[in-house]
């Protein structure tokens, strides 16, 4: 007489995902991480800062809210990384991989960032509020502005030069 389990297919698919994907990103290049560096297409990417894996994340045309592509995604990593202590672009690479499917780039973004648990996710770098760290959280500041605070703003206001009083 057949089991439950004799019907039961456990499907792995996971670690699949994983493991073509770790093969690709061996051939795929680092770039400079530089002003319009991706395609305007959905897909995954990584960030490296001298040299060390630190962030993976994702652009999603069709699957978030935001509607962003990799060369918009990486566009707002180079401003977000400008005019920060302790970091400059010139340290900065990036490597990004472009899917047949929106699906598989979500997929792609939870395998990656699960085997290689870099440090800048979940520290608030990929943050939309900066300084703030998430929506919700007033007066917090995130790990990664503590890390890399915002160099200080100069003062765009004109001095005033007041000219010294003749003595009569």
């Amino acid at each position: 007489m057949p089991t439950s389990a004799d019907h039961h297919f456990r499907f792995n698919l996971d670690p699949a995902i994983r493991d073509q994907l770790i093969e690709k990103l061996k051939t795929s290049p680092k770039l400079p991480l530089t002003k319009n560096v991706g395609p305007v297409e959905s897909g995954l990417y990584l960030l490296y800062f001298k040299g060390a894996l630190v962030y993976i994340g994702k652009a999603s045309k069709e699957l978030t809210k935001s509607a962003r592509d990799l060369k918009t995604r990486l566009n707002e990593h180079v401003s977000k990384l400008s005019g920060r202590q302790g970091i400059a672009l010139a340290d900065m690479e990036c490597q990004f991989l472009t899917f047949e499917s929106e699906w598989w780039v979500v997929a792609a973004e939870f395998a990656a960032i699960n085997h290689f648990k870099p440090p800048w996710n979940g520290s608030g770098y990929g943050s939309k509020v900066q300084g703030a760290g998430r929506p919700g959280m007033p007066g917090r500041v995130s790990k990664w502005n503590q890390m890399f605070p915002p160099l200080p703003k100069l003062s765009t206001q004109p001095k005033v030069v007041q000219k010294a009083k003749k003595k009569p």
